[in-house]
């Protein structure tokens, strides 16, 4: 099978996240890379050996797939947000307009992003798009992939766990983490996000 590979993310110098936060960042999400690739090639291998064992093997390895490959894919929409310095969600974007179709006003929807946020455990925040229905959802997504709403596609994914911000924050002060996230996302890749959803 094809290997995915690594990918390098422009991100300049952020309010309240630190380098060192996000060189150690990019480590763990290099490492979700390697782990999906040799859960791969780990597939490949034991699909070979015809007996229970290697059957049991392929199974249980498959399991674990999810787990790194939803790990690689949400950092990579969480990296993409952070790049090219911050950037203001146009007044007139089709975005815009979609949050306030779905949530009443922008603020309502930051609000309640911020609350799921601020879920108890280890996880991620995602505001999905459901092509079927036309709507934005906002979901807590465990660990990295239990919790993945089936068909959507993700626009924003925000990283709650602790290494996304404990060089900079205590786990009892992640409320200021997830607002200099927001002080330093670029809105025009959500705003990418959605448009190549739709």
């Amino acid at each position: 099978m094809q290997k995915f590979i690594e990918k390098k993310f422009n991100i300049g110098e952020l309010k309240g996240i630190s380098a060192k936060n996000i060189e150690e960042h990019l480590k763990l999400y290099a490492g979700y890379v390697k782990n999906t690739n040799l859960i791969l090639s780990m597939i490949e291998m034991y699909g070979k050996v015809d007996d229970e064992g290697g059957k049991y093997s392929v199974s249980e390895i498959t399991r674990r797939f999810a787990f790194e490959f939803c790990g690689m894919r949400n950092h990579e929409y969480y990296f993409a947000s952070l790049e090219n310095g911050a950037k203001n969600l146009a007044e007139d974007s089709e975005l815009k307009k979609q949050i306030e179709k779905d949530f009443g006003s922008f603020e309502n929807w930051l609000t309640r992003f911020k609350t799921v946020a601020m879920t108890r455990g280890v996880g991620w925040a995602i505001l999905f798009y459901d092509k079927q229905s036309g709507q934005l959802l906002n979901q807590w997504v465990d660990e990295h992939h239990l919790g993945q709403l089936v068909s959507t596609s993700p626009i924003l994914c925000l990283d709650m766990w602790e290494h996304a911000y404990l060089y900079d924050y205590p786990t009892s002060e992640k409320k200021k983490y997830i607002d200099a996230f927001f002080e330093n996302l670029n809105w025009e890749v959500i705003e990418e996000n959605f448009k190549k959803a739709q």
